[in-house]
């Protein structure tokens, strides 16, 4: 029965990463923050932690997406809270995946210190999609030399090493057919 009294002051603490489309744009980026944060607010959730991590490599395709934009969540609250976070990302058309996680399950609320830049959703600054699309593009095409290659420009060793390699080929095979 006391457990059922202190409940309010206890909460699990849960963590989300959310991926949304590569091509989103700030705006619609900043409503996604902003109905999540309401949503944790209005379940009686408690918000800890925001981190975007910007455009990533996916490790395999997504809804047809090679990259994503990486959103880390961490906050306090019960099941319920993680549930309607969840069914709001579901319903958001700029989130392709999300996963959640129980961090602890027995957090003390009045112990945890929060910073207000820790809760603040950054925005969504990103490079244009599609100069990164064409540069992996000429890139696979072969039109755009690693920099590994681009490395040994000087002709003059390679060339000297090709004649050594060449005058040994010639020896040796001048040996093979003596025999």
């Amino acid at each position: 029965m006391s457990r059922l009294v202190t409940a309010p002051n206890r909460a699990r603490e849960y963590e989300t990463i959310y991926i949304m489309k590569p091509d989103i744009d700030a705006d619609t980026a900043d409503r996604v923050g902003t109905r999540l944060s309401e949503v944790i607010g209005r379940e009686n959730g408690r918000l800890t932690k925001v981190e975007t991590w910007g455009r990533r490599r996916l490790s395999y395709d997504i809804r047809k997406h090679r990259r994503g934009v990486y959103v880390y969540l961490k906050y306090l609250g019960t099941g319920r809270v993680v549930s309607e976070v969840e069914r709001n990302l579901r319903l958001l058309d700029g989130v392709i995946k999300y996963q959640t996680v129980l961090v602890r399950n027995d957090v003390e609320v009045a112990t945890m210190e929060i910073a207000a830049d820790d809760v603040k959703f950054e925005r969504v600054e990103l490079p244009p999609l599609e100069e990164e699309r064409d540069e992996s593009r000429e890139r696979q095409l072969g039109l755009i030399e690693p920099e590994r290659r681009q490395e040994r420009t000087s002709e003059a060793p390679l060339s000297g090493e090709l004649d050594d390699l060449d005058a040994d080929a010639d020896m040796g095979g001048d040996e093979d057919e003596g025999a």
